[in-house]
C-alpha cells in the first residue's frame, strides 16, 4: 500500500515501449464500486475471490506491465501464476508507508492501529512477496524513476 507500484508501473511501461494494467483498476471497473467499498460490502474473502480471478484473467489477457494489489500473493494458485514471471517486490519500511499514505482510513486493512495493522500486514505478507519476486526494489527516498530504474536494472532489462 502507497509503495508507488501504479506510478512506478506506468513509467516502466512507458520506458519498456509496453502496455499498463493494473488488477485493482480491472476490479474497480468489472464491480462499480471501489476496492473499500467491496470489503465493507462483502468482506476481504469475498474480495480476495474477486482479486484472484482479476489476476489470472490479466496474466492471461495482458503481455505488459501489470500491477498487483498488495494481497494478491495471499493466494496459493496465484503465486503459482507468478512463478516463471517478472515479478518486482516494491519494498518499503513504515516510515516511508507513514509519509506517503498518512496511513489512514480509506484503506479498509489499516483502519484501526494502522502502524501496528501495517507491519503485522508486512510480516505476513514479506516472505510471500519475496517467494514470487525475481527482484526486490526499496522505494525508500526514492523517486518513482529512481525507483523504476532500478526495476529495470535488476531484471537486466533494456528501454525501447
Amino acid at each position: 500500500m502507497g509503495v508507488g507500484k501504479s506510478t512506478v508501473g506506468q513509467l516502466l511501461a512507458e520506458r519498456l515501449g509496453a502496455g499498463y494494467r493494473d488488477t485493482d483498476d480491472d476490479i474497480v471497473a468489472a464491480q462499480g464500486r471501489t476496492i473499500a467499498e467491496i470489503f465493507v460490502e462483502e468482506g476481504e474473502t469475498a474480495f480476495r475471490a474477486i482479486e484472484k480471478q482479476a489476476v489470472r484473467e490479466a496474466l492471461a489477457g495482458h503481455d505488459g506491465v501489470l500491477a498487483l494489489g498488495g494481497g494478491a500473493v495471499l493466494d496459493h494458485d496465484t503465486r503459482e501464476l507468478l512463478a516463471g514471471q517478472r515479478v518486482v517486490y516494491l519494498s518499503m519500511d513504515v516510515e516511508e508507508a507513514v509519509k506517503r499514505t498518512g496511513l489512514n482510513a480509506a484503506r479498509p486493512l489499516l483502519a484501526i492501529n494502522p502502524r501496528k495493522q501495517w507491519r503485522e500486514l508486512m510480516e505476513a505478507r514479506r516472505n510471500l512477496y519475496e517467494e514470487v519476486a525475481t527482484a526486490v526494489v526499496a522505494t525508500d527516498g526514492r523517486t518513482p524513476e529512481e525507483v523504476t530504474q532500478a526495476a529495470l536494472d535488476a531484471l537486466e532489462l533494456k528501454e525501447a
